[in-house]
């Protein structure tokens, strides 16, 4: 049997991947399924370490007259209510996890040290990454890129509610059209919505491949772990 294509991989999930159908809040079959997902793959022996957005609890452009830096901070803090959420599905399948927050909050998650880290995947725990970066202005898709730099890990999985990435949104055009394979500097001059332009450039810099894929279809995840062409690839030319 075919063993997995990537040793360590960083899965971003976005908030609205966890609201599920009903699009805000924490759908808890949505989550208890990519808990499975995740299972398998570190059964696989795969290291797994995970960036999750908040999006379905609050995003920081809704603050609408905040502060930009508040309505960031806020955000940080919806992204840790759905880590922890994962970090509670997957211990109920006997998977050995951490949350690891860029925001202390020491009585109920670890603060983020990347050599923790390190060692927690290493002993194929899985490692959540919560609060994005710490700072304000930036986005968890630079939180996934910039992770994934510092622990070494061979791909960004990015588990959408779309199969890929399109020339058009494929929800109003029923002509827009997949692309299999593109380039960092495609997206960056197409502005094709992959991650944000920091995101991007991060990934260019340090020549991180990216997989845009579709969560909604049964076993995605494992499916891109053990390399099936699905989803569109990014990486350099």
């Amino acid at each position: 049997m075919q063993g997995p294509k990537y040793g360590r991989v960083i899965l971003k999930l976005s908030g609205e991947a966890l609201a599920g159908p009903q699009g805000f809040g924490i759908n808890f079959e949505t989550i208890n399924h990519i808990a499975i997902q995740i299972k398998e793959i570190v059964n696989l022996g795969v290291e797994v370490a995970i960036v999750v957005g908040g999006g379905n609890i609050w995003r920081g452009r809704s603050g609408k007259g905040m502060d930009r830096t508040t309505a960031d901070h806020m955000g940080m803090l919806a992204t840790v209510i759905n880590a922890l959420a994962l970090q509670d599905a997957l211990e109920n399948r006997s998977v050995d996890t951490r949350v690891q927050t860029a925001i202390e909050m020491r009585q109920i998650a670890e603060p983020y040290i990347r050599r923790r880290a390190v060692r927690h995947l290493e002993k194929k725990r899985v490692v959540i990454f919560a609060a994005g970066t710490g700072n304000p202005f930036f986005s968890t898709d630079t939180t996934a890129a910039l992770r994934a730099a510092e622990i070494d890990a061979e791909v960004i999985l990015l588990a959408k509610k779309v199969d890929g990435v399109y020339d058009s949104d494929p929800n109003e055009n029923p002509n827009a059209r997949k692309f299999e394979k593109l380039s960092y500097i495609d997206v960056l001059s197409k502005e094709l919505k992959v991650m944000d332009s920091t995101a991007t450039s991060l990934c260019m810099d340090n020549k991180i491949p990216i997989i845009v894929f579709g969560l909604d279809e049964p076993d995605n995840i494992k499916k891109v772990i053990m390399g099936e062409p699905i989803g569109t690839y990014v990486k350099e030319e």
